[in-house]
């Protein structure tokens, strides 16, 4: 599956644009819709208040106060940043979920399911190397 391909986001960038601009890991997770290994993400334990924001355009996604501890081994959220995240069906692996992506740069964070707390019910499971981490002021 390739969201790129299925929308024109507002920042568009070329292949090798990304490839320069992500590692190796990030640009195999965010351009090519792969997961990172569960516990490796140092986001996983950020407790601190502050922002999430997308690595490859650096928009606001999530803010801390939405995240909470799944046991999954990465970064969980109830909540996203209204407009930030867009959702499309996944049907790979055998499966059929809900991929979710940035709304800016279309690149993928994760999946979201329907087993979260409340308010929402929902986790939005998100690989941590497609995040950056900026603490409140």
């Amino acid at each position: 599956m390739d969201t790129q391909s299925d929308h024109q986001f507002p920042i568009t960038r070329t292949d090798e644009e990304w490839r320069e601009m992500l590692t190796p890991e990030q640009y195999q997770v965010m351009r090519r819709h792969g997961t990172e290994r569960p516990g490796s993400c140092a986001l996983l334990s950020e407790k601190r208040a502050g922002t999430f924001t997308c690595v490859g355009c650096g928009q606001p996604l999530f803010v801390a106060k939405t995240k909470f501890e799944s046991g999954t081994g990465w970064p969980s959220f109830d909540t996203p940043v209204d407009g930030a995240v867009e959702e499309s069906r996944d049907t790979s692996h055998g499966m059929v979920r809900t991929e979710c992506h940035c709304s800016q740069c279309g690149s993928h964070l994760g999946h979201v399911f329907p087993d979260g707390p409340p308010p929402s019910g929902l986790r939005y499971c998100i690989n941590g190397v497609a995040l950056n981490f900026e603490p409140a002021e």
